[in-house]
């Protein structure tokens, strides 16, 4: 009985050894596959951080394009207000031409709205021009509206 002991310990001895060797292939193929996913997993994150840098890059273009400036202060107020803010950072010619026709179409409709006498009337002629400068900054090109662009220009230089 004492040799099926000792056979039956040696086998289980090389199950064991069998065992820890499988544990051991099974661990290195575990290591292995980390490696691998740890390298898939930087190279994601470096092409993620490209394409947002890529965006964020276009994003600043779009927002700091003169053109969209343009168009974006002719509408209302707090379009003209955030077209200043958005022209502050990153400057532009046509931004800031157009900042300065549409404040020179509110000071003109504020005032001719303030004489009694032509006060309905008085809002055709900076509807007009708020028209034909919302066109201009459509189409891209620095276009003065017609009696007062160029003074508007003049006047209000610091803008």
């Amino acid at each position: 009985m004492s040799d099926d002991n000792k056979d039956l310990g040696d086998e289980l001895n090389d199950m064991i050894g069998d065992a820890k060797d499988n544990a051991k292939k099974a661990g290195d193929k575990i290591s292995q596959k980390t490696d691998e996913f740890k390298k898939e997993a930087k190279e994601f994150a470096n092409e993620a951080k490209e394409k947002a840098s890529e965006f964020s890059n276009e994003a600043r273009e779009v927002l700091s394009d003169g053109k969209n400036v343009a168009i974006i202060a002719h509408i209302t107020i707090i379009g003209w207000i955030i077209a200043i803010i958005m022209n502050s950072s990153n400057k532009t010619e046509l931004g800031s031409f157009y900042i300065r026709q549409v404040l020179g179409i509110i000071l003109l409709g504020i005032v001719l709205g303030l004489i009694p006498v032509i006060n309905f009337f008085a809002w055709i002629l900076p509807f007009a021009m708020w028209i034909m400068s919302l066109i201009g900054s459509l189409s891209g090109k620095k276009k003065p509206v017609f009696l007062l662009g160029e003074q508007f220009q003049d006047w209000f230089k610091g803008l």
